[in-house]
Parts: C-alpha cells; sequence; structure tokens
C-alpha cells in the first residue's frame, strides 16, 4: 500500500491515510472506520427499540458500557469527528425516548439541557481521546539508582 499516493487502508477498526497537516507536512491518520461507526449505531438503535415502552434509566443503563467500550477502543486515533456525531445521535436518541413516554412530538430541545441529560440521567459522556505525550524525563538520582 503506498499511502504517499492518497491510498488509504484499513486495519484493526481504524482507516489509515496520509494527511497534509496544517504545518505543511504529511503525516498520518486513523479514524475509525465508517462500517464501525454504523455497526455501533445500529446495536444502539436495536436496543432503543426494544426497550422502547421502558424508562430512560433503564435504556441509559443498557446502552452506557457499549458507549463506554467503543469510546474507549477508539479513543488513541483521530476520533473527535467521529465522537462528536456519536455523541449527537445518541443525545438526539434519548431525546426522543423521553418525548415519547410523555406522548410529545419533537425531541425536547428546550425541555432538558445537555447538562442536565448528562448530569442527571448519568448518559456516558467520557468522549475523550487519549494521546500519548513525551515519556518523562528520569532526574540524575534516578538515573543512577
Amino acid at each position: 500500500m503506498n499511502l504517499s499516493q492518497g491510498e488509504s487502508f484499513c486495519f484493526l477498526g481504524f482507516e489509515y491515510r496520509l494527511i497534509l497537516s496544517r504545518n505543511q507536512v504529511w503525516r498520518p491518520q486513523y479514524t475509525p472506520r465508517l462500517k464501525k461507526r454504523t455497526a455501533l449505531f445500529a446495536k444502539l438503535r436495536e436496543i432503543f427499540r426494544r426497550f422502547m415502552s421502558q424508562p430512560v434509566e433503564r435504556v441509559i443503563e443498557l446502552i452506557n458500557p457499549i458507549l463506554r467500550g467503543w469510546v474507549n477502543y477508539f479513543a488513541v486515533g483521530h476520533s473527535s469527528r467521529c465522537f462528536s456525531s456519536v455523541k449527537d445521535w445518541v443525545d438526539k436518541k434519548i431525546r426522543r425516548h423521553l418525548m415519547r413516554s410523555r406522548k410529545r412530538p419533537g425531541f425536547g430541545w428546550q425541555r432538558w439541557s445537555r447538562t442536565w441529560l448528562y448530569e442527571r440521567l448519568g448518559l456516558y459522556n467520557g468522549y475523550r481521546l487519549h494521546r500519548l505525550g513525551p515519556l518523562p524525563k528520569a532526574s540524575p538520582a534516578e538515573a543512577v539508582s
């Protein structure tokens, strides 16, 4: 595979390619494959369908471990755009579930704030990337011993 000619390859759920950075330097980029995000949405959609008549707390209790595992696996790459779309999608589905339980149309954008969803209901909100920084340097005293 020749990445310098614009080709890409997929391995372990990530898609690898070379991109031109802001500093005009070619660097590798690895993002979650669209197929993996679609599979996550399908799994979550099935839970939302199966537990439509259940309280939202039960639904959140079921989807939080799935989201946590998926995000922790893909948090090492360049996944922030993907995480943003997943977070927005889950937020919208939870809001829809809440409005359906009240037999009302819409999503309740003005009824519930995002902080209420994440703090009060306990919806998973750990969409953080894990960046590996430089290794800590040993002090001269530690190097001798």
